[in-house]
């Protein structure tokens, strides 16, 4: 008789591994497909707020903390506009900031910063210098392509035909731009 409970024993043990595992397996399945299978962009995941690109909701809160370090002296661009080597230099030498000197944004949330201007922001070419003013950049010369640039631009430039920059909604523009072709 021990015998049979010591069996039955060890074969409730065994299914209660199996269907564990089962349900293991499937549960990691599950997440590592939702993992690769890209997002399909909607109303509650992305967050249009004027800026290029509609902004997910993982990286809202280094949009926040960009605007909040950032705005509250100028106006704010969208990552966009300038190379990613442009902003990482801007993020790790506050001291070399136009002529002034920043306080450092304290860590963790510099890396949180750096992460939403790293996926909104674009590479250099391969022979290109890194630009630190906003006419120097391709990229925004490609976003301004029948804008007669002048050579020093200011915010005041920006709010010219961005009239929702200080809101930092570069999608409205002046009337005189809006039906442009």
């Amino acid at each position: 008789m021990r015998n049979y409970h010591n069996l039955r024993s060890h074969a409730v043990l065994f299914v209660l591994v199996l269907v564990w595992s089962i349900l293991l397996g499937g549960g990691m399945a599950g997440v590592l497909r939702a993992a690769e299978t890209p997002q399909s962009p909607n109303s509650e995941t992305l967050v249009a707020i004027g800026t290029i690109d509609p902004i997910p909701e993982r990286y809202q809160t280094g949009l926040k903390l960009y605007l909040e370090n950032c705005s509250s002296c100028h106006v704010a661009l969208p990552p966009e506009v300038m190379p990613t080597q442009t902003w990482e230099t801007l993020l790790l030498e506050p001291e070399q900031h136009y002529g002034q000197r920043l306080e450092q944004i304290p860590r963790p949330f510099i890396f949180i910063v750096w992460n939403y201007l790293r996926t909104f922001s674009r590479p250099l070419g391969e022979d290109e210098q890194t630009p630190f003013r906003v006419t120097e950049s391709r990229y925004f010369k490609a976003l301004h392509p029948r804008v007669d640039l002048p050579p020093t631009l200011t915010a005041a430039g920006c709010i010219s035909c961005h009239p929702g920059a200080r809101d930092y909604n570069y999608r409205r523009l002046t009337p005189e731009w809006e039906d442009s072709p």
